[in-house]
């Protein structure tokens, strides 16, 4: 049975409101969010989980399934899991509504990561980047993984601290996840818990209740838009494409 995709999408984000319904070149970041998961070789369907009728009426415009959730979840992944209890499928896949450049390759690495190491309850992904301006960036979230490719910590601050000054290379996290379904189902009765709150990443909650997440390196850079400086970035990279 093929993964299913669910993409959450809420219209009123914290730093940057309506932000997916935004245009570059006359599509919505939802939009090319969709396309780019729809590429993915793993990927059997793909569903938008939307808070409000807008967005789904949006997504139905460019031919994508939507599905109206919940306006209470405090996770996208709460609001996934909503979708996920009518599904039948072993493995569900969440990549951020505000990812309009994921690479269609760095859903199937991440699909095959979490298959093939069965002590994992969810996976992930990182690209190794050298630029210091991210590495103290707050909008840029870090991770770091131990031998076996499982993370250890997800964070805002610059991680690991480079106290010698000699570091050339940090781990950037991917707005990308892989669940296994029983584990997803389970995640919105975990309590969000206080680091959580604290860097305001939900990954950490899984961390915390002594999940393991698996990390898998890619080649391919992605941007997360979470202010307007990303989303000009977005949209300059998207028309020199």
């Amino acid at each position: 049975m093929q993964p299913i995709a669910i993409i959450p999408a809420r219209l009123q984000s914290t730093r940057l409101p309506r932000k997916l319904l935004r245009t570059i070149d006359g599509k919505s970041l939802l939009e090319y969010v969709w396309r780019r998961v729809k590429q993915a070789k793993s990927i059997g369907r793909v569903i938008v989980a939307c808070d409000h009728e807008e967005l789904k009426r949006c997504v139905e415009f460019f031919g994508g399934e939507a599905i109206l959730t919940s306006v209470h979840h405090e996770s996208g992944t709460e609001r996934i899991a909503e979708v996920a209890e009518q599904l039948a499928c072993d493995i569900v896949v969440n990549v951020q509504g505000d990812e309009p450049l994921i690479h269609p390759e760095t859903v199937d690495q991440v699909v095959r990561g979490l298959e093939l190491d069965e002590s994992c309850a969810m996976a992930t992904a990182c690209v190794v980047k050298s630029d210091p301006e991210g590495y103290r960036n707050p909008n840029v979230v870090k991770v770091t993984k131990d031998k076996r490719g499982r993370a250890l910590y997800f964070s805002r601050s610059p991680i690991p601290c480079d106290r010698n000054g000699t570091a050339q290379n940090y781990l950037k996290h991917l707005g990308i996840y892989a669940y296994r379904r029983g584990f997803l189902l389970q995640f919105p009765a975990l309590a969000p818990s206080a680091l959580e709150r604290r860097e305001k990443l939900e990954q950490l909650r899984a961390l915390e209740n002594g999940y393991q997440i698996k990390v898998i390196e890619t080649i391919h850079d992605s941007i997360g838009v979470d202010t307007e400086e990303d989303f000009e970035l977005v949209n300059s990279v998207i028309l020199r494409s």
